[in-house]
């Protein structure tokens, strides 16, 4: 029996192992039950796509590591965050005019559920509508009633709740925007949200790195607004911005596999003179169905895609519909792996760990992927070089022994994400789905994970190098 076939048997075994002793909490693509969901923290129970017949609710993942408890030490352009396309357009909305909205939806729960969820950047399209900024979808450059989702207030006033409550938060918001000059101005200030604007004249020029996470949080520039519209600097105070970000083609023309297409507003995807980058993925007309067979495999795919054509640089921002569906890790898994290659050189920053003297970690579990050296500070180079991507290999033979301490075995499989084997089904998935990732294991019962860790330390690949490799 070669490699390939039998990493699979080996991580199915690893799986019933952990599962068999203690309560270790469910695993993505358990069954469960809505009432009473045995799903582990950022996970929801839901059936993957809401058409008939699709079988009964399982555990998803709704949300990322936070990449802030690996530190704050790097530049904002050396993070990765979760982002929610059209994030206003909730399904089920009621109607605010009067009319029924018949406008599609793209996201299921409210801006507010989202953050909590820890979406971190919101795409929101402003118009002037009733004597006011509305968010709605565009007809022919104008919202009517039945495409006006909500006031813009209503929504920035939702940001400015999360951002009181939460201190440490940084949120980026992008602005399609079709509101006059003076207008998104006047309804943030009018929000609150003025106090945490980042000044649009001190964001980086040419590429250069953001400040440091840590040091925009104490100065509490926590809340980046980009607007599409140029000119606004002055009358609005928002940066315009493909000044700063590269942005890649949106819906089904920036859904082709294996490459990266820049929006047509976005300078070149290769560019080092803007240090931000947009990775879009959700297809033209928004599908539930859709964003549960590709949220996954193919979204990690693109973001390899992505990397190689942007100068070798992971995506600050991954833009999805239907951010909580998926049939794996789904986009947090690709918030993870994107951060963990931003932030240690590793497969996922679950298994980053701080390493002493230097802002970039080191990978808390041995393997060949885990191998990149830190990104080295160029002089001539306004921004640190993104580590390598990690080798397309089989996974080497197991150790004899596991390579680390009881103590960091523990601390190990609290991080490692759990393993679920299924059978491929609809189309949109690929083999890498097999293996399903949840945020973490339970921490209680530390004796049956130490039991767990020793059996993954048995494992030289991390486990999610199933994702990224072809």
């Amino acid at each position: 029996m070669d490699a390939a076939s039998t990493f699979p048997l080996l991580l199915a075994i690893v799986a019933a192992c952990c599962l068999a002793g203690g309560d270790a909490g469910a695993l993505v693509g358990d069954t469960c039950t809505a009432l009473a969901s045995s799903c582990g923290a950022g996970m929801r129970c839901a059936t993957c796509s809401p058409l008939p017949g699709m079988g009964p609710p399982v555990c998803s993942r709704t949300t990322p590591l936070d990449p802030k408890a690996h530190g704050t030490e790097l530049p904002f352009n050396r993070y990765t965050w979760l982002t929610t396309h059209n994030s206003f357009a909730i399904v089920g909305s009621p109607s605010r005019t009067g009319t029924p909205i018949i406008a599609p939806p793209n996201q299921e729960d409210t801006v507010t559920a989202q953050l909590k969820n820890g979406v971190r950047g919101l795409m929101l399209d402003a118009y002037d509508f009733q004597n006011e900024v509305w968010l709605c979808h565009s007809f022919g450059g104008k919202c009517y009633n039945f495409a006006a989702y909500q006031r813009a207030m209503d929504v920035l006033k939702e940001i400015q709740a999360f951002l009181d409550a939460n201190p440490s938060e940084v949120i980026t918001v992008f602005v399609e925007d079709y509101a006059a000059p003076g207008s998104l101005g006047k309804v943030l200030g009018g929000s609150g949200l003025s106090k945490y604007l980042f000044p649009a004249a001190k964001m980086p020029k040419d590429g250069g790195d953001w400040p440091l996470l840590r040091d925009m949080i104490a100065q509490n520039h926590r809340l980046l607004v980009f607007t599409s519209k140029k000119g606004k600097e002055g009358s609005d105070g928002l940066a315009y911005e493909w000044d700063y970000v590269l942005e890649t083609q949106y819906g089904n023309d920036g859904l082709v596999s294996g490459s990266c297409p820049k929006r047509a507003e976005s300078v070149a995807m290769d560019s080092t003179k803007q240090s931000l980058i947009l990775m879009n993925f959700f297809s033209t007309n928004p599908s539930q169905s859709w964003a549960c067979g590709n949220n996954s495999a193919p979204l990690v795919a693109k973001l390899k895609a992505c990397y190689d054509a942007s100068a070798k640089r992971w995506p600050n921002f991954i833009a999805v519909d239907f951010y909580m569906r998926s049939k794996g890790g789904g986009a947090p898994l690709a918030t993870d792996v994107a951060n963990g290659r931003q932030q240690c050189g590793c497969d996922t920053i679950a298994y980053c760990k701080t390493q002493a003297g230097s802002a970039f970690g080191s990978c808390s579990l041995s393997s060949p992927a885990a191998a990149a050296a830190p990104p080295k500070m160029a002089a001539s180079s306004p921004r640190a070089a993104a580590p390598a991507p990690a080798p397309e290999t089989a996974p080497s033979s197991p150790p004899a022994e596991p390579p680390e301490t009881a103590t960091e075995a523990a601390s190990s499989a609290v991080r490692a994400a759990s393993i679920k084997l299924e059978k491929d089904d609809t189309a949109g998935t690929s083999p890498a789905d097999n293996a399903k990732s949840s945020a973490a294991v339970n921490s209680s019962n530390r004796s049956h994970l130490s039991i767990c860790s020793f059996l993954f330390g048995l494992l030289p690949s991390l486990l999610l190098l199933l994702f990224i490799s072809d």
